[in-house]
């Protein structure tokens, strides 16, 4: 109980001093509470029937459920201070941060930030397009116990520029206008601030859809070296050599930016395999052995306009 005392209070200070955010605070400590219990789900109404029947508090449906999704909340203000109490966040001198992002159905339709998201792992008798909200989120990736655990450490709303246009979509806040930022944008926000917050390099594990130069250019080329980025390239992403050093006479002219084409990842793969060597890696609780090849190539999705300028060359470890 002490823990949770020392954990709360700090959060709780966080919210303003008016009626409205004394009563969050308390709705706000109760919810960390009930999600905490183990004997309950984190669904929404499962939430509230803890509430109601562990801790005694007497809540409309309808006011719970506007606070669960409320815009208004000191998010920022939250984030920073939890932060702060995370006791040993790096590893290895770097903070690992998983990034991703995500649709939360929902059924209320005056809920901020929901409108129709497209949902690629729909099942055959789902919705490809339901009523959702769309969320980047980034969280700290900390071996807790022999496994890999993920702490959240800030999020965004992703809105559609046509849906903030034309107000066909809940997307307004109490006395602020709300500006169209895509996710890319987003997520190099979030990535920034953890890495002013921190001080410390920061490794960024994501998928192939954020592992490119959409999110590379963003973050200023890796900030000086501040930033890493881990995703997994896709199987037709085009692979090439680095380019020869150009010959003392030469014809005039730019000179080459890329060498040899060595074709698809797919291909490489295939005629690379007999190079791989075993390697043992702590996966899912255990070591294992796994076989991997290491090349440092080329791929134009991560050319930056910032390194093209000055003709840095970023190199990228492929493992096959």
């Amino acid at each position: 109980m002490f823990i949770l005392r020392d954990l709360l209070h700090p959060l709780q200070a966080q919210f303003s001093t008016t009626a409205q955010g004394q009563k969050r605070k308390l709705w706000f400590a109760y919810t960390l509470l009930a999600v905490v219990v183990p004997f309950t789900s984190s669904i929404t109404s499962n939430l509230l029937r803890t509430l109601h029947t562990l801790f005694g508090l007497t809540l409309q449906s309808q006011r719970f459920y506007s606070f669960m999704a409320s815009s208004t909340l000191p998010w920022k203000r939250l984030w920073r201070t939890m932060w702060h109490m995370i006791p040993a966040p790096a590893t290895d001198g770097r903070i690992i941060v998983a990034l991703d992002d995500s649709i939360n159905p929902k059924c209320g339709r005056n809920i901020f930030g929901c409108a129709h998201f497209h949902d690629h792992a729909a099942q055959i008798n789902q919705s490809s397009y339901p009523w959702s909200q769309c969320i980047v989120a980034i969280g700290l990736l900390k071996q807790i116990h022999s496994r890999w655990a993920w702490l959240p450490l800030d999020f965004r709303f992703y809105l559609k520029r046509k849906d903030i246009e034309l107000r066909s979509a809940p997307v307004t806040r109490p006395g602020k206008a709300v500006r169209f930022a895509s996710k890319m944008s987003q997520a190099a926000a979030m990535i920034a601030g953890i890495r002013d917050h921190f001080q410390q390099p920061v490794v960024v594990v994501t998928d192939s859809w954020f592992g490119n130069n959409g999110l590379w250019s963003r973050i200023d080329g890796g900030g000086n070296g501040g930033i890493h980025l881990l995703s997994r390239m896709r199987s037709n992403n085009t692979l090439y050599d680095f380019p020869p050093a150009p010959p003392v006479r030469r014809r005039a002219g730019r000179p080459r930016k890329y060498g040899t084409c060595f074709g698809s990842v797919g291909d490489c793969a295939a005629r690379w395999k007999d190079k791989a060597r075993t390697y043992g890696v702590f996966l899912y609780g255990k070591n294992r052995e796994v076989q991997a090849y290491s090349q440092a190539v080329m791929v134009k999705t991560m050319l930056s306009a910032r390194c093209e300028l000055c003709g840095c060359i970023e190199r990228l470890d492929m493992l096959l």
